[in-house]
């Protein structure tokens, strides 16, 4: 202990923890901008963080001005290393790496005979299931043979290492695993870590509140990266203590302690203990609807997305009291990033069907309608309503809304592609199930259909296919209007095609792919 003390302070010139952390920060920024052939590789400048971050709890203990930091110290820290973080924590995957059965990150890409790409494992258990077409073209497969497509693999690769992003590498891919071994961490720096998150722990449980307040900035911190060190923080008891500190009366430590809880939630295994752990979901909640600061409710918000990945979850989140009603309340005045976080976290709860009562009780309806004019989460907002409306309950509360109709057409007009193919969904969905009045209310919208007509011949595969659903809809309405003189006499024909809707809807509904990265 004392070489190391004197390695450290005579050494290096690392006096104090102020100090310490300086030079952590300036490692950690080594590796953000590393450069994949320079030395040292990035495997040694993560065990050089491992082993600082050991000694710095090591040598000079919790106790320390950190808590206490003022404003400006603040939000600087904000400003560096959070805003880097939360945009890594969502980060969008080039549409070219997900498979486009799952939406998400291709582990294994293999191309079939029809010339699509597929993540191995997803179009392996679609041709087991006795599926003999392209999911999709539709296109009948010549043979069931899968390619691996490793150009595309090398690429996922790269950039998975330039975002900082975990990638679990197949087995049996020998060249993907040397391509990918100078970014994994040594064995080295696991053990320090390891060592690390014991210390840490240690704090958390027994020490005093200053020092668990340092200890939860440690362990959110720790879990920034790396699948390894997520689990092994869980295993080791942490969870627990973090969520006693989430009703901390200090605004630092339940800051920390909620972002901690929502970087450990990335681990799949982990999100069973923070749902099992008594009373973690309600207080993450309570923090969501009371936080301290924006960024704990905030990060609150992110952590019930995160946990909503698991199906068995969703009606679980949406029925803890209080939680729907904040995920809107958030989604309509938060920050930027705040109303991405809710409308994410919404969507993710719509797409389980027994939800849809709640969700409108509770006003997240409302809250997505007024979401379609705001750019930022206008996509995820209409692709939430076009699950909603899938049920007649659904489509009374989002007909019975004044600018739903209103906005969806705005967004066909002058959304995003991926927001004109929710849109269209959402429209067709409402005719189908809302009953004449919403039928009638939507064919009546201005300029209907020269947005179909335009959607038609410039918009994205399902975003054509909806529109001319809808303008099957529109165009046998319009001919039993000219008959019988009144255009709800054609709403059977719509509700005729209800019974014939894609079973895989729920796929059909773009919103950009995120990636729950805890980098927070």
């Amino acid at each position: 202990m004392v070489d190391l003390r004197m390695f450290f302070v005579e050494g290096l010139g690392i006096k104090d923890a102020k100090s310490s952390r300086a030079e952590i920060e300036f490692l950690e920024e080594q590796i953000v901008n590393h450069e994949g052939d320079i030395e040292p590789t990035a495997s040694v400048l993560n065990g050089f963080v491992a082993i600082a971050r050991y000694c710095r709890f090591l040598l000079y203990g919790f106790e320390e001005n950190e808590v206490e930091l003022q404003i400006g110290n603040q939000k600087k820290l904000r400003k560096g290393l959070i805003s880097q973080e939360i945009a890594e924590t969502f980060i969008t995957i080039p549409k070219d790496f997900c498979c486009p059965i799952s939406l998400d990150l291709m582990r294994d890409p293999v191309i079939i005979s029809t010339g699509q790409t597929y993540d191995r494992s997803l179009i392996s258990r679609w041709m087991e299931e006795g599926h003999c077409t392209c999911p999709k073209t539709g296109q009948m497969l010549m043979n069931t043979r899968l390619v691996p497509n490793r150009a595309l693999r090398n690429l996922i690769v790269q950039w998975c290492t330039a975002h900082g992003i975990p990638y679990d590498p197949p087995e049996n891919t020998d060249s993907l695993v040397e391509a990918f071994a100078a970014a994994m961490p040594s064995k080295a720096a696991i053990e320090a870590n390891r060592a690390t998150a014991t210390l840490l722990i240690h704090k958390l449980a027994s020490g005093s509140q200053h020092a668990k307040t340092v200890a939860a900035r440690g362990i959110r911190l720790l879990a920034k990266s790396g699948r390894e060190n997520r689990a092994f923080i869980a295993e080791a008891g942490a969870i627990p203590h973090l969520r006693n500190l989430l009703s901390s009366t200090n605004s630092v430590a339940q800051e920390n302690s909620v972002t901690a809880i929502l970087n450990l939630s990335i681990h799949d295994k982990n999100k069973s203990q923070i749902m099992d752990e008594t009373g973690c979901l309600g207080s993450i909640v309570g923090v969501l609807r009371f936080g301290l600061t924006t960024e704990a409710r905030e990060n609150a918000a992110a952590t019930l997305f995160s946990l909503s990945a698991v199906h068995d979850y969703k009606k679980r989140i949406a029925d803890e009291e209080g939680a729907v009603e904040a995920l809107a309340g958030l989604l309509r005045a938060g920050t930027p990033r705040g109303k991405k976080d809710a409308v994410t976290a919404l969507f993710n709860l719509s797409t389980h069907t027994e939800n849809c009562l709640r969700m409108i009780e509770a006003g997240a309806v409302t809250a997505l309608v007024g979401a379609l004019g705001n750019e930022g989460v206008a996509e995820e907002a209409a692709g939430a309503l076009a699950l909603i409306v899938r049920q007649p309950i659904g489509a009374k509360a989002v007909g019975g809304e004044e600018m739903a109709v209103a906005g969806l057409i705005g967004m066909m007009r002058c959304g995003t592609p991926r927001g004109k193919e929710n849109a269209v969904a959402a429209l067709l969905e409402l005719c189908r199930s809302g009953g004449t009045v919403a039928t009638e209310k939507v064919l009546k919208a201005p300029a209907l259909w020269g947005l179909l007509q335009s959607l038609l011949f410039t918009g994205t595969k399902r975003a054509r296919r909806k529109a001319a659903s809808l303008a099957r809809v529109f165009q046998r309405c319009e001919n039993y209007s000219l008959h019988f003189g009144g255009l709800g006499a054609g709403y059977a024909f719509a509700g005729n095609s209800a019974p014939n809707r894609d079973s895989s809807f729920v796929n059909e509904v773009s919103v950009p792919v995120s990636i729950s990265v805890p980098v927070l």
